[in-house]
């Protein structure tokens, strides 16, 4: 069974969005005319980290930080030279379905170019 959503941007929902939908569905009560959330949490935050190694150059991690976080050139090599010199640069702070998604882009650019470039995630 696929889950369709009503806006056009997005053609099918994740189990991830599907099961807060859920959960917030069980936690709602009616007064016959007002629904009232009992509890609302904001979702978890994580940290995109790259890691350094010896053999991916500095124009492909530039790249990807222009390509993927759609970062300014002046941005993406500041972080590019944190990844050079201190051996990890922060990227960004996404929530987990975005870090995730950022970190296997990553992943599969580097593959695809030859570069062991890695991308980890950490819980804020």
């Amino acid at each position: 069974m696929a889950y369709r959503c009503v806006s056009s941007h997005f053609n099918v929902v994740s189990p991830r969005v599907l099961r807060y939908f859920i959960v917030m569905a069980e936690q709602t009560k009616t007064d016959g005319k007002t629904a009232v959330y009992e509890d609302f949490s904001e979702p978890e935050l994580f940290r995109v980290v790259l890691l350094n190694d010896d053999f991916t150059t500095k124009d492909f991690v530039v790249a990807v930080l222009i390509a993927i976080f759609h970062k300014k050139q002046e941005e993406a090599v500041v972080i590019m030279e944190d990844v050079h010199r201190k051996g990890r640069g922060v990227v960004g702070t996404y929530t987990h379905d975005i870090a995730a998604t950022r970190c296997l882009q990553v992943h599969e650019a580097a593959r695809s170019s030859g570069f062991p470039l890695r991308c980890v995630m950490e819980p804020v």
